[in-house]
């Protein structure tokens, strides 16, 4: 178990890199073969992971070049747990106002973007009717829980694990000689 500590820690932001990207694949993969539609909210979280991939991406990149010398940088696991705890308290917010805990803000009841085009096709029925995505609806839950509150969950989670490599011992910094 320890060793296993070690592994997570001195390499987070590769596992955090690839927890991102595994969740926006889930998240896309869902637009896509469950046709469920993302609402603004949604949208939010997937930008909080995209901000992760970015900077799991550099740190691991930066740890490769430096040839893991010093292990993962700290700041970068700090950065990371300030991002996933952005993206857990977004899904906690949104999870709530499925749950009606809370009442969501009116730009939080129509997904997507609107442009002149899509507007004129849509007025003269020549393009597809787009469906919009409230967020205080739930498009899919599983034990219980709807997509933002899995969200919620996961992102806390791997901010308390970025939190843990950031303050991981001197040992599991430097490799042992």
């Amino acid at each position: 178990m320890r060793g296993l500590y070690r592994l997570l820690t001195r390499w987070w932001t590769a596992f955090a890199l690839v927890a991102s990207l595994a969740l926006l694949g889930f998240a896309h993969l869902s637009e896509m073969i469950w046709d469920i539609a993302p609402c603004n909210l949604c949208l939010k979280a997937r930008e909080v992971y995209w901000g992760a991939v970015v900077v799991a991406l550099l740190a691991t990149v930066w740890h490769l070049f430096s040839r893991g010398s010093r292990g993962t940088p700290r700041i970068a696991a700090f950065l990371l747990a300030v991002i996933f705890a952005t993206g857990a308290i977004t899904s906690f917010y949104h999870m709530g106002g499925e749950l009606k805990w809370w009442a969501l803000p009116a730009t939080c009841m129509g997904g997507g973007s609107v442009d002149l085009a899509s507007m004129a096709s849509l007025a003269l029925g020549t393009g597809p009717v787009q469906r919009v995505a409230m967020c205080d609806a739930v498009a899919w839950s599983f034990l219980g829980l709807s997509m933002a509150g899995w969200n919620a969950l996961i992102a806390a989670a791997l901010a308390v694990f970025s939190l843990l490599a950031a303050k991981r011992p001197k040992d599991a910094r430097a490799p042992r000689s």
